[in-house]
């Protein structure tokens, strides 16, 4: 195989060839993908500024009153905004995976605005849980050591049980929201059970999460000019990336499919749109064309 050679060309690529599956397509929607990957994670990374300028407002100002307040407005901030956000860049994604034009900023303000109310509903209970297993974490040890009792262990792991299932629950009612029109009880109905029912590939996204954020832990340990850098252009993106496609499938087969079937009808998703014999202008051959074999170079006469 001769690398950049403009003299031969093969057969071209079939349109009826095989298509890929698995870890082939997953790599290639993130290889075709990965610089409009980075700009949504960029513009994602837009809706922590609230978040992060909480620490301005405790080194800037000195009156109690004041950098409680503030910090109070922004965290809010932050907390009706995320899952709108959330909500934009699952849309945009989504869209990658089925194959289909989108254009960043535009579809993903759209889904921000359309789906803004049950969004942030859904964003600020997450915020919530977050809450909740920080403060577990850093109450109930204190206390179990404090009383000499173990019994304090069993509300912490309560509540950490209850953030693993919320996790599994986001891969699926962010999902739900943009491509349905579930209410908010079925969405989290839905994203219920759906975190039991596809375990195996629950599992496998939980654990990119988890890979991902030890390896953003340990460039903010060693690194943290390159873990601010990294941390505005991939992980958010890569993650609902790897969470759209193993879950939306799933979402397919238990939620819109079986709609499309009671109503008679195929999801338009699964349909390859094929053009009407009036609106062929050019016909795809790929496949069929006959190689270009690469001429012979010649050596010219010279003139003397």
């Amino acid at each position: 195989m001769a690398f950049f050679d403009y003299e031969t060309s093969g057969p071209g690529i079939s349109k009826h060839a095989p298509k890929k599956k698995g870890a082939r397509l997953f790599f290639d929607i993130l290889f075709r993908r990965f610089w409009q990957l980075m700009g949504i994670n960029l513009l994602y990374t837009v809706f922590f500024v609230p978040l992060m300028l909480t620490l301005s407002v405790i080194s800037f100002f000195n009156n109690y009153t004041v950098i409680i307040v503030l910090c109070v407005l922004l965290i809010l901030t932050f907390m009706v905004t995320i899952g709108p956000a959330t909500a934009g860049m699952t849309k945009v994604i989504r869209s990658y995976l089925l194959d289909k034009h989108t254009f960043i900023v535009r579809d993903f303000f759209r889904a921000f605005k359309r789906n803004f109310k049950k969004a942030s509903i859904i964003g600020f209970l997450n915020c919530l849980i977050i809450f909740s297993v920080y403060a577990s974490f850093n109450v109930y040890p204190v206390m179990a050591a404090q009383y000499n009792t173990k019994i304090f262990f069993v509300p912490m792991t309560l509540t950490l049980s209850i953030a693993l299932i919320a996790l599994m629950m986001n891969y699926y009612i962010y999902l739900m929201l943009i491509a349905t029109n579930l209410s908010l009880k079925n969405l989290i109905k839905n994203s219920f059970a759906l975190s039991f029912v596809a375990m195996k590939k629950n599992i496998l996204t939980t654990l990119a999460f988890f890979i991902c954020f030890a390896f953003m832990f340990v460039l903010l340990l060693y690194t943290a000019p390159l873990f601010m850098i990294i941390i505005t252009i991939f992980p958010a993106a890569f993650l609902c990336y790897v969470t759209c496609f193993n879950s939306y499938p799933v979402i397919q087969k238990y939620v819109i499919n079986p709609y499309y079937t009671s109503i008679g009808e195929i999801n338009p998703e699964l349909i390859e749109e094929e053009p009407g014999e009036d609106e062929v202008i050019f016909e795809d051959r790929g496949g069929e064309e006959k190689p270009i074999e690469k001429r012979k170079k010649r050596k010219g006469k010279r003139i003397s």
